[in-house]
């Protein structure tokens, strides 16, 4: 069993936005309405997307690479669904209950993530839980059974010992393996003890039921969509499967790198066991500020068009313990290094033969 030591310098989220709050401006936490216009517009585009799609058939085959731009966009807009659905369930848009939950299921259709799974998942585990053992977002622990699960992230997720083409693969899969894990283990067990998730949960039994009835309906609006498309190879290819693909591959580059090049942590330190990412301002803008994560997990509800506040002052206050890298960089690590968790601030390989310390801790 791995022994997390709680270090001297661990703070927790709550002190962070303790600290912090007081800097910011009251309008930073005030509902933002614009999340929602955002996912519909987004959605519009898949739909559109979907129209167009419906027509390929007639495309001469020397034309068909004229659609990969739609793909493309349609890619992004199921990025999009999720990064905005993720702010709207995180914040105080939508104050009717039932409104909310019928947003973030349209929302998350696209990522097969019932509402009321990522609610538990998301909200309830990984951010209570952020890169601890009981965290089901972080990587695997060496020790951990070889079992199916801990065997398809060993061959997709970004590493020293990764296949690329695999790696490739991956990008478009990892992200329904993730959820197949957690909704399989949730559906038809939830023990807390199921072993091919990173780590299990249970849910009340009335959020296990809302959360099947949820994926059927899921199921109803994918079968739709390929019922719209003829169930045609061409039309499926370009206009349903690619820009899933494309989307998924997107999400994963943002989760990979967010948390899983950092060490564990008992206590809940974002600063320590986040990331927040440089990229080019065209990606914060599409992707409403999704690369402040650090800055989320200290304020999961605030509007995210001022997490650039947020940084500096995080920059300002806690600049030696930041950590603020170029997206290149943090992919780069994540390919020089192990991808299971040895002890807590050190990788290791499938076989637990290498030991390679976290990148980010020497100074911690």
């Amino acid at each position: 069993m791995v022994n997390l030591v709680e270090s001297k310098r661990l703070i927790s989220q709550a002190e962070y936005a303790k600290k912090l709050r007081p800097l910011l401006p009251p309008e930073a936490f005030l509902p933002e309405p614009n999340y929602v216009w955002i996912l519909l517009i987004n959605l519009s585009i898949l739909i559109l997307g979907w129209g167009i799609a419906d027509y390929l058939d007639r495309w001469p085959a020397y034309l068909l690479w004229l659609y990969l731009p739609f793909a493309l966009v349609m890619g992004n807009s199921v990025i999009v669904s999720l990064f905005s659905t993720h702010n709207i369930m995180h914040s105080a848009a939508i104050k009717n209950p039932r409104l909310k939950q019928a947003i973030g299921l349209l929302g998350l259709t696209m990522l097969w993530m019932p509402p009321t799974l990522w609610k538990a998942v998301h909200h309830r585990e990984h951010h209570n839980k952020t890169n601890s053992l009981q965290d089901p977002d972080r990587n695997f622990l060496v020790e951990q059974p070889k079992n199916w699960g801990k065997w398809i992230q060993n061959q997709f997720v970004p590493s020293a010992e990764v296949n690329p083409i695999l790696l490739t693969i991956g990008m478009a899969h990892a992200w329904g393996v993730h959820g197949f894990r957690n909704l399989s283990s949730v559906l038809f067990f939830n023990n807390g003890d199921t072993k091919y998730p990173v780590t299990s949960f249970t849910v009340s039994e009335s959020d296990r039921k809302a959360i099947g009835v949820e994926l059927l309906i899921m199921i109803g609006l994918h079968l739709s969509i390929l019922a719209f498309l003829d169930f045609n190879p061409i039309k499926l290819l370009l206009g349903y499967f690619l820009p899933i693909w494309i989307g998924h591959g997107g999400a994963m580059f943002y989760i990979y790198t967010n948390h899983m090049l950092c060490r564990m942590t008992e206590v809940n330190d974002p600063l320590i066991n986040s990331i927040s990412l440089r990229v080019p301002k065209i990606f914060d803008v599409l992707h409403l500020n999704f690369s402040y994560h650090t800055e989320h997990h200290i304020f999961p509800g605030m509007n995210s068009d001022y997490y650039p506040m947020v940084q500096e002052l995080l920059k300002t206050h806690y600049g030696d313990r930041f950590n603020l890298l170029d997206a290149g960089k943090v992919w780069q690590l994540m390919l020089e290094t192990p991808r299971h968790y040895l002890d807590e601030n050190t990788f290791t390989d499938w076989t637990g033969t290498k030991s390679v310390p976290c990148p980010l801790s020497a100074d911690r």
